[in-house]
């Protein structure tokens, strides 16, 4: 079904708002749903949506609570969420976080004690719509592990980086240290289709192209060693340094009860013309290399927006019954 995204928004937030939540909290997860949809980014829009509704509902997330931002530095902001939602804390913080920025050449945002934050990519971006470089690191529930191992001890553990152009992002990069996202495993069990070999071990730590298996094992950190060190730098800065809890003490995101996640984000935030005003230069001797090899690309410079989304029958069907418009 072809759903507006300004729609998939509208719809979003009244099933939130109809859960509990309070109006600009909703407003605020909303938008992120609604963006990750005009991005195609199907994993982190309103595949997400039941469950934020499920977990205000069972109390495991706070939908009300108003975040606290606090400066204990003059480069560093912290936003504790107090329990809630990530993305009204990161909004509240923002501003804050950008004028430190502004003053010290550098600074970061550590959005603490939070429900997940879903797609990391969507801060990043709006640090870069401030004319600022955004890297952002956050841990999730322990999915993956060590190499030679057969038992989770971190997250898929993400990290972004969006840098600011004209009009646009320079580049946009958004991806999980492990090697493949959760949610496309549950996907390919939900459809009764295999996953490559290189994704997960199985409860034996057997490398495994079956998802249910998978999901009684573990996944992999992608290229092995490598991204297993870049998931626990992503582990030291987003629990180490926001006060909140390991990945290790985080149930599923998705259960429907039971402890609220407690997860961090930690974002640097760097004005590019503090050092050298040639970011755009050297970003563009980079970029015309690539340009020149077919089928070659910068991160993030095929993402295109849409302001249509084709929805499957099925989960619009039930977004309109959260939001009681079915």
């Amino acid at each position: 079904m072809k759903v507006q995204v300004s729609e998939i928004k509208e719809k979003s937030k009244a099933a939130l708002v109809a859960r509990g939540a309070g109006e600009f909290q909703a407003d605020e997860v909303a938008k992120a749903v609604a963006r990750a949809e005009a991005l195609g980014n199907v994993i982190c829009g309103l595949y997400y949506l039941e469950s934020y509704c499920i977990q205000l509902t069972s109390g495991r997330v706070n939908g009300t609570v108003a975040p606290v931002i606090s400066r204990p530095k003059p480069g560093a902001v912290t936003a504790d969420a107090r329990l809630g939602f990530a993305q009204p804390a990161f909004a509240r913080g923002l501003p804050e976080a950008v004028a430190a920025a502004r003053e010290c050449g550098v600074a970061t945002l550590a959005v603490a004690h939070s429900h997940t934050c879903t797609s990391l990519g969507y801060f990043t971006e709006q640090i870069a719509a401030e004319g600022l470089i955004g890297i952002g690191f956050t841990n999730a529930s322990p999915i993956v592990a060590p190499p030679g191992g057969n038992k989770a001890v971190i997250g898929t553990n993400p990290f972004a980086m969006t840098v600011p152009g004209d009009g646009k992002p320079l580049m946009h990069f958004d991806f999980s240290t492990s090697a493949v996202a959760l949610g496309k495993i549950t996907m390919a069990k939900a459809a009764g289709q295999k996953i490559p070999l290189g994704w997960a071990v199985d409860a034996d730590g057997i490398p495994t192209d079956d998802p249910e298996s998978a999901l009684k094992g573990a996944l992999v950190s992608a290229g092995g060693y490598k991204g297993w060190g870049l998931g626990l730098m992503v582990e030291m800065l987003a629990a180490g340094l926001t006060g909140s809890v390991n990945s290790l003490d985080v149930k599923g995101l998705k259960l429907a009860d039971g402890p609220p996640h407690d997860l961090g984000q930690f974002y640097i935030l760097i004005d590019p013309g503090t050092h050298a005003d040639t970011l755009a230069e050297r970003f563009k001797r980079v970029a015309d290399a690539v340009a020149e090899q077919e089928n070659a690309r910068i991160p993030g410079a095929s993402r295109r927006e849409m302001t249509e989304i084709d929805v499957p029958d099925a989960l619009w069907s039930q977004v309109l019954t959260l939001a009681g418009s079915a």
